[in-house]
C-alpha cells in the first residue's frame, strides 16, 4: 500500500493552494500582549483583569498566570529576528492597555510606549510590517472596578487610550485593529464567566457588546480624523472570531437555532459595524428576554465608521440543533434551544472540530453579505507536541491543519472572496488564557523553564510555503 505521509500531503495541498494566491498576498504571524510579554509589574504597568482573574483559585489551569509568560518584554529583539527568519511580511501584535495607560485613565506611560516604539524599530529594521491590535482583552483592573465593559464610560476610556497609542505610533504604523474578538470579551467575560473578569450576567454581557462596539467606533473616528489631518496612511480594521452555523437537519427548529447562533455570534457585530444597525431578529429575541441594547442617539453612526479591512479569526464551523437530545424545543429557562451538535471529525487538543471547508464557506458568505476585504488575522491549532530524541518537534498534525486552511483561503478567493492575507496563530507557544500553559498553539516551541525557542516542523513548512508563494 502506498501511504501518504502528513508532510507529503501538506506539500501537495500547499502546491495546490499557493497557485491561487497572488504574489502580494500578505503572510504573517500573530500574538497578544498578555500571552507573551511577561514583565507584568515592570516599567509602570498596572494590573489588568487577567492579572486579577489568574489570582482567583480554580479559574486557570494549575493557577498559572502571565507574569513571565514568554518573557517577550525582555527578549523582543531576538523574537523579531525569529519572525523575520520565518519570511513573513507582517507581525500582528497587541498593545497592553495597562502598560501604555496605567489604570486606564490619564496620560501615557512613556516607558510603556517606548517598548512598542522599540518593537516597531526592530520590525522596520528587519523589513516586517507592524500590525497593531489596540485591545486583546487586557482591560485595566481599575476600569473593571468602575463597571467594566457593561458601563458606557469604558467606551470613552478606550477611545482615550486609543488616541494615546495612535498619537505615539500612527505616523509609523499603517495597520490598526481596534478590538480582538469582542464576542469573547463580552460573552466569555460577562455572560459565561470562563474568562476574565469572570462575571455571569447575560444582560450585562449584551451591554458590553454595545460598549465594545461604541469604543471601536470612537477610536476609529479619532484615527480617521488624525490620519487625514497628518497625512498618515491608515488601514483600519476590526477583528471578529467567526465560524459557520449549519443545521443538523432541515427542520424549522434547527434552522432557527442556526439563525440565533449566527445572529448572536456574527451579525450582532457585523451588522452595526458595516450596515449601521443591529439585526432586527436578534433585537427582538433579546427583547423577549427583557434585554435591550443600550443604544443612544448617534451611537450607530459612530459604530459604522468605515473600515478598510475585516479581520477574521477562524477556528471551526459548527452544527446546530433546535431541540435537546431528549427532543425538547425549550430549555430549563423556557428559551428556545440552541444546541451545538458534536460530529465524528478530527479534533485539536482543544477538542475543537477541524473544519477547513467551513472557512471557505465563511469567507464567501462575508464577501456576499458585507463586501469588505478580509484578512485571516488568526488561524491555527493546539496539539500535544512532543520533543523528539533529535530535539525537533515533528508536528505533522499542525502542518496539515495549516495547509488545509490555507487551501481553504485559496478556494474562497477562487470563488470571489477578497481575502488579502493569512496570519498563523500563533508565533509561539504562550499563556493560553484559562488553560494556562497547558495548550500549545505555537509554530515555535517555547521551553518555559529556559525560554528557549525552537522552530517546529510547522514553522519550517510555513516559511517554505511563503517562499513558494512569492516565487510562484
Amino acid at each position: 500500500m502506498n501511504l501518504v505521509t502528513p508532510q507529503a500531503y501538506a506539500r501537495e495541498i500547499t502546491a495546490q493552494a499557493v497557485s491561487g494566491l497572488p504574489a502580494d498576498f500578505r503572510w504573517g504571524v500573530a500574538t497578544a500582549a498578555y500571552q507573551i510579554e511577561g514583565a507584568a509589574a515592570e516599567d509602570g504597568r498596572t494590573p489588568s483583569i487577567w492579572d486579577t482573574y489568574c489570582g482567583v483559585p480554580g479559574m486557570v489551569v494549575r493557577g498559572e498566570n502571565g507574569d513571565v509568560a514568554c518573557d517577550h518584554y525582555h527578549r523582543m529583539p531576538e523574537d523579531v529576528a525569529l519572525i523575520a527568519d520565518l519570511g513573513v511580511d507582517t507581525y500582528r501584535f497587541s498593545l497592553a492597555w495597562p502598560r501604555i495607560q496605567p489604570g486606564g485613565r490619564g496620560p501615557a506611560n512613556a516607558k510603556g510606549l517606548d517598548f512598542y516604539k522599540r518593537l516597531v524599530d526592530e520590525l522596520e529594521a528587519k523589513g516586517v510590517t507592524p500590525w497593531i491590535t489596540l485591545y486583546h482583552w487586557d482591560l485595566p483592573q481599575e476600569l473593571e472596578d468602575a463597571g467594566g465593559w457593561p458601563a458606557r464610560d469604558t467606551a470613552y476610556r478606550f477611545a482615550e487610550y486609543a488616541a494615546l497609542a495612535y498619537d505615539a505610533l500612527g505616523d509609523r504604523v499603517k495597520h490598526w485593529t481596534t478590538l480582538n474578538e469582542p464576542w469573547c470579551s463580552a460573552m466569555l467575560g460577562y455572560a459565561y464567566g470562563n474568562q476574565a473578569p469572570g462575571r455571569k450576567n447575560f444582560g450585562e454581557a449584551i451591554h458590553a457588546v454595545h460598549h465594545l462596539l461604541l469604543g471601536h467606533g470612537l477610536a476609529s473616528q479619532y484615527m480617521r480624523e488624525q490620519a487625514a489631518e497628518r497625512g498618515n496612511a491608515l488601514d483600519l480594521g476590526l477583528t471578529l472570531n467567526l465560524g459557520t452555523a449549519t443545521p443538523e437537519t432541515q427542520s424549522h427548529e434547527d434552522a432557527e437555532a442556526c439563525r440565533r447562533a449566527d445572529g448572536l455570534g456574527a451579525r450582532l457585530y457585523l451588522d452595526p459595524v458595516v450596515k449601521g444597525s443591529y439585526p432586527a431578529d436578534i433585537v427582538a429575541d433579546l427583547a423577549a428576554q427583557g434585554i435591550e441594547l443600550p443604544v443612544q442617539d448617534g451611537d450607530l453612526a459612530v459604530i459604522a465608521t468605515p473600515l478598510d479591512v475585516l479581520g477574521v479569526n477562524f477556528y471551526r464551523g459548527a452544527l446546530f440543533s433546535g431541540v435537546t437530545e431528549e427532543g425538547a424545543t425549550t430549555d430549563a429557562d423556557g428559551l428556545p434551544v440552541t444546541r451545538g451538535v458534536e460530529r465524528d471529525l478530527p479534533r485539536t487538543a482543544m477538542d475543537w472540530e477541524i473544519t477547513p471547508t467551513a472557512l471557505t464557506d465563511l469567507l464567501v458568505r462575508l464577501e456576499k453579505d458585507y463586501g469588505l476585504p478580509t484578512v485571516i488575522t488568526e488561524n491555527g491549532a493546539a496539539f500535544d507536541d512532543t520533543v523528539s530524541a533529535d530535539g525537533e518537534i515533528h508536528d505533522a498534525d499542525r502542518t496539515t491543519y495549516l495547509a488545509d486552511h490555507i487551501a481553504a483561503v485559496a478556494a474562497a478567493r477562487a470563488q470571489g472572496a477578497d481575502v488579502r492575507g493569512y496570519f498563523a496563530w500563533s508565533l509561539m507557544d504562550n499563556f493560553e488564557w484559562s488553560y494556562g500553559y497547558d495548550k500549545r498553539f505555537g509554530i515555535v516551541r517555547v521551553d518555559y523553564d529556559t525560554q528557549e525557542r525552537t522552530l517546529k516542523d510547522s514553522a519550517k513548512w510555513y516559511r517554505d510555503t511563503i517562499h513558494l508563494t512569492r516565487n510562484a
